[in-house]
């Protein structure tokens, strides 16, 4: 089969290799679609893993081959994956800090060599300690669909981390394909967005989905801007590894308000903050990381019945072969583009 295979920083090679061989208990998926996510990016551009890999995790596709003793699927099935899932039972799941369980760390689907997601190939293998994350893609929906449900899952998991109330204020940095989405949960959830970035095509977007008001990012007058449209806030997300965004949402949230990073993944980044801000004025500066397999049917129920219809997100589809011009595009994106995926 063909794959996409990574052999170093940024050095991505469209290559034969074995269709994977699956054991008892296994699915063998064959993939129809995958989306392209800042994680494995980071890990492409950096070399933070060693070579050879696979990557690709927000992959959706069709049941071709049955392990013996699987129950509950059959060849044909659509389904979309899911690369985690927790063990539930060690200290970390007992108080639901599941990106952390040891687990859960482990990769569950591959396409060959060490397990990374495998959805930039032509077919995966679903080891059986993933399946009961594996979802069944109605027949009215896309395998597309069925792919963003691993980002939708990390993005609603981290609302939930958040204490907010139907009417609060959040501040949500950034309107990408992330940014977009806690828009949209966000105010589906009853809550009032106030959205930041630094295209004003995104602005147009985030107001189209949802939000009730939206400031360029770049703009000399934002602080104030901000405060005089929205007196208190309650919370902000920081969708963008940026230090003067968290720097500027510490200032801007109310005492004993929340800001949750999301998106500084990379290690060794350090920023200095006023502590007192945090101690005296109790506000709470807390991460989110990755998704939330006992939250899949809520998910799941959210996009297919398109309550939250993700298909607008998706502004570019590559084939196998494009991989890389794919990802080139999700790294520097354009005014126009928001969720690439890659589809066979």
């Amino acid at each position: 089969m063909q794959a996409v295979v990574y052999r170093g920083p940024d050095d991505l090679r469209l290559e034969t290799v074995p269709v994977p061989q699956i054991q008892s208990g296994e699915l063998l998926v064959k993939v129809a679609a995958c989306g392209v996510c800042p994680t494995d990016i980071k890990k492409i551009h950096y070399g933070t893993v060693p070579p050879p890999r696979i990557f690709g995790h927000e992959t959706a596709g069709t049941v071709v081959k049955l392990g013996a003793g699987i129950r509950g699927f059959r060849i044909g099935d659509r389904v979309a994956l899911h690369h985690h899932v927790p063990c539930l039972k060690c200290h970390y799941c007992r108080h639901r800090a599941f990106a952390q369980c040891a687990g859960y760390k482990r990769t569950g689907i591959t396409a060959g060599f060490e397990p990374a997601g495998g959805g930039y190939a032509e077919y995966v293998r679903v080891m059986p300690f993933v399946l009961p994350g594996v979802v069944k893609i109605p027949a009215r929906n896309t395998f597309a669909e069925g792919a963003m449900l691993e980002p939708v899952n990390t993005v609603l998991k981290a609302v939930k981390r958040l204490s907010l109330l139907r009417g609060d204020h959040v501040l949500v940095t950034g309107q990408g394909p992330i940014g977009l989405l806690f828009t949209k949960i966000f105010s589906l959830r009853g809550m009032k967005v106030v959205a930041t970035d630094l295209l004003e095509h995104r602005l147009k977007l985030a107001l189209e989905w949802g939000a009730t008001h939206a400031f360029n990012a770049g703009s000399q007058t934002l602080t104030g801007d901000i405060r005089s449209a929205v007196p208190v806030l309650d919370a902000a997300v920081i969708t963008v590894p940026s230090e003067a965004a968290l720097h500027q949402a510490m200032g801007l949230v109310r005492g004993s308000g929340q800001i949750l990073l999301f998106a500084h993944t990379r290690k060794g980044d350090q920023s200095e903050i006023d502590l007192s801000c945090i101690c005296v004025e109790e506000k709470d500066l807390i991460g989110s990381y990755s998704s939330d397999f006992t939250l899949q049917e809520e998910v799941a129920r959210l996009v297919f019945s398109r309550r939250l219809d993700v298909r607008p997100l998706i502004t570019h589809a590559f084939s196998l072969g494009q991989t890389r011009a794919a990802i080139a595009l999700a790294s520097s994106p354009t005014a126009d583009s928001l969720k690439i995926i890659v589809v066979q």
